[in-house]
């Protein structure tokens, strides 16, 4: 009898061990719906956090270095952790500094943890935050079969800062409570998503223009987008994609031109002699961002395009100017407004800037050309902001340092609300 109970115990042993431990499988493919702010022209997004979960919205910050977010009130969460000061977690966020807190401990404030300079990025305002752990989740999409519901997949110690809530006070939309950053950091939205879930180091953004409608950033493989009959991804163009030591985005712009005609103010390479030295600097030469709303040119540069840019519309349609815009015109008297064309690594690598994403309505009946002068020492002498990213595929190739970019979705009769990717139950 000892020996048939033993021999069950053993044979049920061996089949406990024996079956598979189930995971689930890890995505390849994660989606951050976007939305434009129509106040600021900035975009934002919401992110899921803490234990129970909430939505908070954010910033989307092309070149910021990780995630922030505003601590100082009703921060709850079961989860939330700060790394002790000098610890591994500390240096992979390349903080060395040892932060305190006078106040009664809570999140964003405790003793003997690490300091993190976070900031503002339209106010350039700076503040120093704790660096904490807490769970993020966030859209796992599916490739197959495309009926199947999206679902949330989990960071349980997602490395983010508490920042204090002064940063907010100016420049951003007045829904956030912190900003996301996509800069190439240790730390950085893309790279911690790629590094927890094996995901390719890409991710692909398209900004709507309209704020009633959602744009989308997804994280991992190039996903198929917008229609099957339509797939602007295979008329991507790339180019050469640098990294700043602080982690931002620059590409190379060889000339600028306006209906097929090179910007020459002085001579044929005044541009590109103007961004190289910028670059000498330390101003860097051609920066991609989501903090600015418009595009900011280095003063020469803007002065020289504005020039060569109302030579093409004619003197009855021009009008006084509406800041912070440097040409405006009778929309009236305007039979088509000239393209932009910034010529980055080869001739047949242009990035097109035309209809909506260059004419801005400043008035009822007054377009602007939507470029900004940015005076003799901006942080870039072009700084390609957010109205001129939107309603473009714009794909961020990390791995490879290249940078693809679509034609303007407008001409081809379609924007990035098309693609209708699934939502979770």
């Amino acid at each position: 009898m000892a020996s048939s109970i033993l021999r069950f115990l053993l044979l049920t042993a061996l089949f406990f061990l024996s079956e598979p431990t189930y995971r689930p499988p890890k995505p390849n493919l994660l989606v951050l719906p976007v939305q434009k702010d129509a106040s600021t022209g900035l975009h934002w997004a919401y992110v899921h956090k803490r234990t129970p979960l909430v939505r908070v919205p954010v910033l989307v910050d092309l070149n910021g270095r990780f995630l922030w977010v505003n601590c100082d009130q009703h921060y709850l969460s079961s989860t939330y952790t700060a790394p002790f000061c000098h610890s591994t977690l500390c240096s992979r966020a390349n903080t060395h500094s040892c932060y305190s807190c006078a106040s009664a401990s809570r999140p964003g404030c405790h003793n003997n943890t690490c300091g993190l300079m976070s900031f503002n990025p339209v106010t350039l305002q700076s503040g120093v935050a704790e660096l904490a752990q807490d769970i993020l989740a966030i859209q796992a999409q599916p490739t197959s079969p495309p009926s199947k519901l999206a679902s949330m997949v989990t960071v349980p110690q997602f490395l983010f800062a508490c920042a204090p809530s002064f940063l907010l006070h100016k420049g951003l939309p007045s829904i956030v409570q912190g900003v996301a950053g996509l800069g190439h950091e240790a730390i950085s939205f893309p790279l911690q998503l790629a590094s927890h879930f094996g995901l390719q180091r890409r991710f692909t953004m398209c900004l709507s223009g309209d704020p009633n409608s959602n744009g989308f950033i997804f994280f991992g493989e190039q996903p198929n987008l917008l229609r099957p009959h339509l797939d602007i991804s295979r008329d991507l163009v790339y180019t050469p994609l640098t990294v700043t030591p602080k982690g931002e985005y620059h590409v190379r712009v060889t000339s600028i031109k306006v209906n097929n005609q090179v910007v020459v103010p002085v001579n044929p390479s005044l541009v590109s002699e103007l961004i190289a030295s910028s670059t000498r600097r330390g101003l860097g030469g051609t920066m991609i961002t989501t903090a600015s709303p418009f595009t900011v040119l280095q003063r020469s540069i803007f002065e020289a395009l504005v020039q060569v840019y109302a030579n093409q519309i004619p003197k009855q349609a021009q009008v006084k100017a509406v800041e912070p815009f440097g040409l405006c015109m009778d929309w009236k008297k305007i039979n088509k407004a000239p393209d932009v064309e910034l010529v980055l690594s080869r001739a047949s690598a242009a990035w097109r800037i035309s209809g909506e994403n260059l004419m801005v309505e400043a008035r009822p009946g007054v377009r602007c050309l939507g470029l900004v002068n940015g005076g003799d020492k901006p942080r870039a002498a072009i700084a390609l902001g957010a109205r001129q990213l939107q309603e473009n595929l714009v794909v961020f190739d990390l791995a490879r340092s290249m940078l693809g970019f679509s034609p303007p979705l407008l001409s081809r009769g379609t924007r990035c609300a098309a693609y209708n990717f699934t939502t979770p139950p």
